[in-house]
């Protein structure tokens, strides 16, 4: 048996857990994927990093929400470019202008991002990651500390279990919360923001 086939079947172990309510296992296809995820995403549209970030995690949250209903796709990675691909292609055509022509459109895609612009977005970038910062700061010390060890130090929940002296299962409640609390700060905050 090959490496990419081996991989591949691993993959598919692990979404195999994931369909069954296994949070560690939809963490760890997050992580495997997202980069890849990413990269195809920016290179589909002309769009702001937040954007294409929006759509991956849209797709991982209607994957969980829906995870009764699917199957184990052959490829994995496949399954969740081409769902984001979707994603993607339905907000667009969600917030195509009607006066806008298609060509208008494309043309608008292919143009190259100005200085200013380039500048804009990453001063965007950097004030994402101090709202970030920000409201991680606002959690409970112990959720920090497990986000911590869960996403900067890579560690499994056994792991952080370990060090944190609770039961596997308190861990990854713990950091489940962490990352929805998080989340429905991010959407109070974009709602807000789109309100102004």
């Amino acid at each position: 048996m090959n490496q990419i086939t081996e991989e591949s079947n691993k993959e598919q172990e692990m979404w195999e857990a994931f369909l069954l309510g296994d949070e560690e296992a939809y963490t760890e296809l997050y992580r495997l994927h997202v980069k890849a995820m990413y990269r195809y995403g920016m290179s589909l549209v002309a769009a702001s990093e937040a954007f294409v970030f929006d759509c991956i995690h849209d797709v991982f949250t209607e994957i969980w929400i829906k995870r009764s209903r699917l199957i184990v796709p052959d490829n994995v990675r496949y399954y969740l470019l081409k769902a984001l691909k979707n994603r993607i292609l339905h907000l667009l055509s969600r917030k195509e202008r009607s006066h806008q022509t298609f060509n208008e459109e494309f043309e608008d895609f292919l143009v190259e991002p100005s200085a200013e612009e380039i500048f804009t977005q990453k001063e965007e970038a950097s004030n994402r990651q101090e709202m970030i910062t920000k409201l991680v700061s606002q959690l409970s010390h112990r959720q920090q500390e497990a986000l911590r060890l869960r996403f900067a130090e890579n560690m499994n929940y056994e792991q952080i279990a370990e060090i944190m002296l609770v039961n596997k299962q308190s861990a990854q409640n713990i950091v489940f919360r962490a990352v929805e609390k998080l989340r429905t700060w991010l959407s109070i905050l974009i709602f807000v923001f789109f309100q102004e």
